[in-house]
């Protein structure tokens, strides 16, 4: 094309919003590793098993079935039935049209920061935060308000610093238990104490359960909008199958919430991505109306992981590593090494700790700053025993040789 024409102007929103770091990191380490070099990337966000082979093989039959046309909108009758029936079997009391099918977790969250969120409403965000949280509020129009929940607070937030947020603008509450960039997962009394201040103030709740599934150590994850009468009216739960069965390119998630909210994600969905593909739903059928014999082996894998990554962190002068009772991360504090010096100049921050982690030692890391917590990184163990030995011992190394 001519270099002569002006260049299109992009709308002021999205030149607020940056790519996604976690992305971002996962497609650098594939490309370097596409060049040949042996890097151990800690960035993906997904387990490494396989989709279970029951899934897998419902996805075939439905195409061979014909299962290629559009369907609702909102989902098929049989899947909104199945997920209906899954959560009322842990004690809600909802019916198919309480639930909506999106595009994943994801996808879900973003359609409904579209209709609930008005310009200058305000999204109360604890930090740290998945690196999507706060684009999506700004997308909307909205103005992201984080509250801190440090290393000191185990990463979670008090039902006292909530109330101190909460101001006449504020609209929504988004919050993540089991979390993701953290693994820390809310007791239920501590989330009892944050829905009292729900109901008084009568804030929406996106409670985040995307990892509901992946708890370790006698910790529970918590139905949030089962805790009080009334809550539901309040709670949209944000859920899929990406993370507990293994599916995140099948790109499946979906809400559960009052009625005239599944409907309005519907209303948007038909004027953007339309249905999500049609055998997906067919298959996810198979996921919620059959038992998942999968999932032990996976937490088994998934907790020596945890044991072993937090382990060989600790082993490291100057790290300090919570152990995380969900999901499947790790936050741990590289504070202590910002502000050395390495190959290329100072380390001034964790992007460039980072950075020099990836060029220098092959290892990639995804800076904490991107979930709103300098200092930290965030380290999937959803990767081998050989990975983590061998990525810990990269990052020991690149830590030691910092002067």
């Amino acid at each position: 094309m001519s270099n002569q024409t002006q260049p299109i102007q992009l709308n002021q929103l999205i030149q607020t919003v940056q790519p996604s770091p976690t992305l971002a990191v996962t497609a650098l380490a594939a490309r370097l590793k596409s060049e040949g070099r042996d890097i151990v990337s800690f960035g993906a966000g997904q387990p490494d098993f396989d989709t279970p082979e029951r899934i897998r093989e419902a996805a075939k039959r439905a195409i061979d079935e014909g299962h290629t046309r559009y369907t609702n909108v909102g989902g098929m009758p049989e899947l909104l039935e199945a997920i209906a029936a899954d959560y009322n079997a842990r004690g809600y009391d909802v019916t198919p049209a309480n639930v909506a099918v999106s595009c994943g977790a994801k996808h879900t969250l973003y359609a409904l920061n579209q209709v609930l969120i008005d310009p200058g409403d305000e999204v109360i965000i604890p930090a740290p935060y998945w690196v999507s949280y706060p684009s999506q509020a700004i997308l909307a129009g909205g103005r992201p308000v984080f509250i801190s929940g440090g290393l000191e607070q185990g990463f979670k937030i008090t039902a006292e610093q909530l109330a101190a947020a909460i101001t006449p603008k504020t609209k929504a509450l988004v919050l993540n238990s089991p979390s993701n960039p953290t693994g820390a997962v809310y007791t239920r009394e501590e989330l009892e104490a944050i829905a009292d201040v729900v109901l008084e103030h009568r804030i929406v709740v996106l409670y985040d359960a995307i990892y509901g599934k992946l708890v370790y150590g006698g910790a529970e994850a918590t139905e949030f909008a089962l805790l009080r009468d009334g809550l539901a009216d309040l709670t949209i739960t944000v859920d899929g199958l990406s993370k507990s069965h293994a599916m995140t390119g099948w790109r499946m998630g979906f809400m559960v919430g009052p009625v005239h909210v599944t409907k309005a994600v519907a209303k948007l969905q038909s004027q953007s991505t339309s249905n999500i593909t049609a055998f997906v739903q067919t298959a996810s059928i198979e996921a919620f109306n059959r038992p998942q014999p999968e999932l032990p082996a996976m937490l088994e894998h998934f907790d020596r992981r945890r044991k072993l990554t937090v382990k060989l962190l600790r082993a490291i002068d100057g790290v300090t590593c919570l152990e995380p009772k969900g999901a499947f991360y790790v936050f741990p504090d590289f504070s202590a090494y910002i502000g050395r010096t390495g190959p290329d100049g100072p380390i001034a921050d964790d992007v460039a700790l980072a950075t020099y982690l990836l060029n220098h030692h092959n290892v990639a890391i995804v800076p904490g700053s991107a979930f709103g917590a300098p200092g930290h990184a965030r380290l999937s163990y959803a990767t081998s025993d050989a990975n983590i030995e061998k990525g810990c011992a990269r990052i020991a190394e690149g830590l030691s040789a910092l002067s």
